[in-house]
C-alpha cells in the first residue's frame, strides 16, 4: 500500500478542515478527497472520523457503501461499464467479459502497468443508446465489441 507524505497529509487534513463544518460533511469531505489523491487513502479515514466525531468503522463503512469511492490508486484511466438493465439487455455482459479478457483484469482491477481501472457503474442514464461506458469521465453510448476494442486502446 503507497503510504501519503507529510504534505500529501496536510492537504487531506485540510480539505477536511474545509468541509466538515457543514451538514452531511462526510459525502463531501470523501469527494473532495478522492478528487484530490484519486482514491479514498486509507490514512485519511481515521481524520476524517475524528473531525465528524464518529467511528473509523462507520467512515469505513461509508467509504465501503457508495461504489463511486476506491481505496486504492486507480490507473491512469478509469474505464466505467454500466450493468444496467437496459445495457445488459443490449449485450453489456459480452462487452464486459470482452473488456475483462482483454485487459485481463477483473472488476475493480488495475491492469499490470498501471493504464486502466475497469469499474461497473450500475446507470450512467444513456438507456436510450445502450450499452453504454465511461472513460475517464466522458461517457460513450451505443457500445459495440469494435469501439470497446479502439476505445481500450486508445486509453492504453
Amino acid at each position: 500500500m503507497e503510504r501519503l507524505q507529510a504534505a500529501q497529509l496536510e492537504t487531506a487534513q485540510r480539505i477536511i478542515a474545509a468541509e466538515c463544518h457543514q451538514e452531511g460533511a462526510a459525502l463531501p469531505i470523501l469527494h473532495a478527497i478522492q478528487a484530490e489523491f484519486g482514491f479514498i487513502p486509507d490514512e485519511t479515514i481515521p481524520l476524517i472520523a475524528d473531525a465528524l466525531n464518529i467511528s473509523r468503522a462507520e467512515m469505513f463503512g461509508v467509504v465501503g457503501f457508495y461504489h463511486d469511492f476506491r481505496r486504492h490508486k486507480p490507473g491512469r484511466s478509469v474505464v466505467k461499464l454500466c450493468r444496467a438493465e437496459a445495457c445488459q439487455a443490449m449485450g453489456a455482459d459480452a462487452l464486459a467479459a470482452r473488456a475483462q479478457d482483454r485487459l485481463g483484469i477483473a472488476w475493480h482491477g488495475t491492469t499490470p502497468d498501471g493504464a486502466i481501472t475497469l469499474e461497473p457503474v450500475y446507470c450512467l442514464g444513456l438507456c436510450a443508446t445502450a450499452p453504454a461506458a465511461m472513460v475517464d469521465g466522458a461517457v460513450i453510448g451505443r457500445l459495440t465489441p469494435a469501439r470497446l476494442d479502439a476505445m481500450l486502446e486508445a486509453v492504453r
